[in-house]
């Protein structure tokens, strides 16, 4: 692995946290164990073209996230990875700001295609950007992100059942599997079963990555699930994660879906993870 990216981490679940405190509002749980994706995703694995987006993005790979409420770890790798200016970040949930809670399209942030949020969207969306893919001959990927709560909107299953009767072989959708849900674990909530299990039935290609905050072990997955691509199937990884990875007291619970942390909790947070690449200025 590309040792040049094993500290961003840190330095974005420090932004994470800075910004849901800030202004009191957000959702720090499933950003914190989103981070690892998002790092591999857009550092090392994504074919895109951060100085010349366009809503389009023909002739390279194009990212939806359909759970938009993790936008803080969203906006914190596109201005990390050069989409906008890290300054930026101290606008999160402010009056007139880009950087609305849930990701939105009418003011132009570079990096943002759709606006999410309301769950269950996200894979319909990706489904028609891959196959207009297909139409204008562009051979690069589409990749998802879902939550796994999400998977209990009726409109993901149509969506599956849709990509695998029709082949569509050029998208990439990622469960985050943390079991854990605004009210709850999913399985107290709702009881999903065997997920994979129900895309493979589905017509879909499967994979798992175990330990989805091991920044390898998900780098490794996504260039798997890369060259399963392609193949006549589309391609689903279930990614297990910790809700609130990298913070002790947040991890595993569901109590950090949308909550901000105290001034308290920000620093003994803060204390547990090195400042790597600078903290942006409040």
């Amino acid at each position: 692995m590309d040792k040049s990216i094993e500290k961003i981490p840190s330095q974005i679940r420090r932004d994470i946290l800075r910004m849901v405190h800030a202004v009191q509002s957000g959702h720090p749980g499933g950003s914190l164990g989103c981070t690892e994706f998002f790092v591999a995703l857009y550092f090392k694995v994504l074919n895109h073209d951060k100085e010349s987006f366009n809503m389009n993005g023909q002739n390279e790979d194009i990212f939806f996230l359909s759970n938009g409420h993790i936008s803080p770890v969203f906006y914190s790798v596109l201005a990390r990875a050069g989409y906008f200016s890290i300054d930026e970040l101290s606008t999160f949930r402010k009056l007139n700001s880009r950087l609305q809670g849930h990701p939105t399209t009418h003011e132009g942030l570079p990096g943002v295609r759709i606006a999410s949020g309301s769950l269950g969207q996200g894979l319909s969306v990706a489904l028609g950007a891959a196959e207009a893919k297909k139409l204008s001959n562009d051979n690069n990927l589409v990749f998802s992100l879902h939550g796994d709560g999400e998977l209990q909107e009726g409109q993901i299953w149509e969506a599956a059942l849709y990509a695998g009767s029709k082949n569509i072989d050029n998208i990439i959708a990622t469960i985050d599997a943390n079991g854990q849900q605004i009210d709850g674990s999913t399985n107290d909530v709702m009881p999903m079963g065997d997920i994979g299990s129900k895309f493979i039935s589905f017509g879909w290609e499967v994979l798992k990555i175990d330990n989805g905050n091991n920044l390898s072990e998900v780098i490794e997955g996504l260039n798997t699930a890369i060259n399963l691509s392609g193949k006549g199937k589309p391609v689903c990884i279930i990614m297990q994660t910790e809700m609130g990875a990298g913070v002790d007291f947040m991890t595993g619970t569901h109590k950090w879906h949308g909550i901000a942390p105290s001034d308290e909790q920000l620093e003994k947070a803060l204390s547990q993870l090195p400042e790597t690449l600078g903290d942006y200025p409040i």
